[in-house]
């Protein structure tokens, strides 16, 4: 006769089974659909899209374990991840009736350019690996809809090819280099293809643990040497044209204090842009140090467990800065609706990252493109449904 013991550890035995399962999936490797109705079938067209997470679902169908399981990682839990998502849910609009209005103008203007709408396309690197036109493919369905795009430095296609092909300058997001010399190699590369802001990330100086991510890799039955060769430093610098041809092998910059901005600040003529700022400690900072934006973000839960959503830090910020310069975000925006709620709550650009991923690894530029479209449309009705017609008359007034 088993007793309460022997239960008790079949139970679980049981549910760690079931837990590591790829077929029911665990809480490290959920691949989150967010759909209410995941048993719908698997789009075939990007004009046949819903929502961004039509695309998801298109992605997850083409991508391998492991270059999906890359995508949608947070880090440990995911907890930094998931709040992102769901910070958004916590806020209400305020709905006006009988307010008449039906054209809505979604133009923004920011550092003197105008674009259609307050989006941006988020530095994300390797897109190679969601389709094989990567940011190439991202550049044209930015000029499409004219968005701005920020290129990462971990691209895999150059500053020079991607801004030719976008029609104008895109901003650089900068991972700088270990070597100084180097990482104003990689500033005036980027001044020179006529980029007009350096985006600095400044919340990448640890190492992250993307349980998510190395467990699809796992799982993953293909042979990954015959996509990416061997893991040697030459082929990982071959397929990043921004850093291949660096004097010094790449080694990332770990240790970024205020000293590095300030030198930064002191270097280039260009805008300097904060990515990763999620305190008014920090913030006020930073306006100290002369830079000319902020970016709250906490890449996407991809790199610390904090727990605390984008939008959360985005009001401290807001705050703090209090107009001086402007403040972007970016982390969990999935629907128009969270645009609208970012820009209430002090975003003048608001960035997205994994939704633009998504269409791009279905359906390449036309996905982009599609993403872009849908989640602006949202955008439109959240301003007529609050009863405004332009995003500067969009403040927190219209929250709940």
């Amino acid at each position: 006769m088993k007793t309460p013991q022997d239960i008790s550890e079949n139970r679980r035995l049981l549910t760690k089974f079931l837990a590591m399962s790829p077929l029911l999936g665990f809480s490290g490797l959920s691949f989150r659909d967010n759909s209410t109705t995941p048993q719908d079938p698997v789009i075939t067209k990007a004009s046949q899209a819903l929502n961004v997470f039509d695309f998801k679902k298109v992605a997850k169908s083409k991508l391998s374990t492991a270059h999906f399981g890359y995508l949608d990682t947070g880090v440990m839990d995911n907890q930094t991840l998931l709040e992102n998502e769901q910070a958004f849910k916590r806020v209400q609009l305020k709905m006006r009736r009988l307010t008449g209005i039906k054209n809505v103008d979604t133009t923004t203007l920011l550092f003197g350019e105008k674009w259609s709408s307050p989006i941006m396309l988020c530095p994300c690197g390797s897109q190679k690996a969601f389709h094989p036109d990567g940011e190439v493919a991202t550049a044209r369905a930015a000029k499409s809809q004219n968005t701005l795009q920020v290129l990462s430095t971990m691209s895999t296609s150059s500053i020079e090819e991607v801004t030719n092909t976008r029609g104008t300058p895109v901003w650089f997001q900068l991972y700088p280099s270990k070597y100084w010399d180097d990482t104003v190699k990689m500033v005036n590369r980027a001044q020179k293809s006529g980029s007009k802001a350096i985006v600095l990330t400044v919340d990448s100086d640890h190492l992250d643990k993307r349980e998510t991510y190395l467990m699809a890799a796992r799982m993953d039955k293909n042979n990954c040497q015959s996509c990416h060769g061997k893991r040697t430093r030459a082929n990982f610098l071959r397929n990043k044209p921004m850093i291949r041809e660096l004097s010094q092998p790449y080694q990332l910059n770990k240790q970024l204090t205020w000293n590095f901005v300030q030198r930064l600040r002191d270097t280039t003529d260009m805008k300097i842009i904060l990515k990763g700022i999620v305190s008014k400690e920090d913030s006020l900072i930073a306006l100290d140090h002369g830079v000319d934006g902020i970016i709250v973000s906490n890449h996407g839960g991809r790199v610390s467990e904090s727990g605390r959503a984008s939008l959360d830090s985005l009001s401290e910020v807001a705050e703090a800065i209090d107009g001086r310069i402007p403040v972007m975000m970016d982390g969990g925006v999935r629907r128009g609706k969270d645009i609208f709620k970012a820009i209430a709550k002090g975003a003048d650009l608001v960035g997205i990252g994994r939704p633009y991923l998504w269409g791009l690894s279905a359906f390449g530029q036309e996905g982009v493109e599609v993403v872009l479209k849908l989640l602006i449309a949202e955008l439109k009705l959240a301003m007529q449904q609050t009863g405004v017609q332009s995003i500067a008359e969009i403040n927190h007034s219209q929250l709940v």
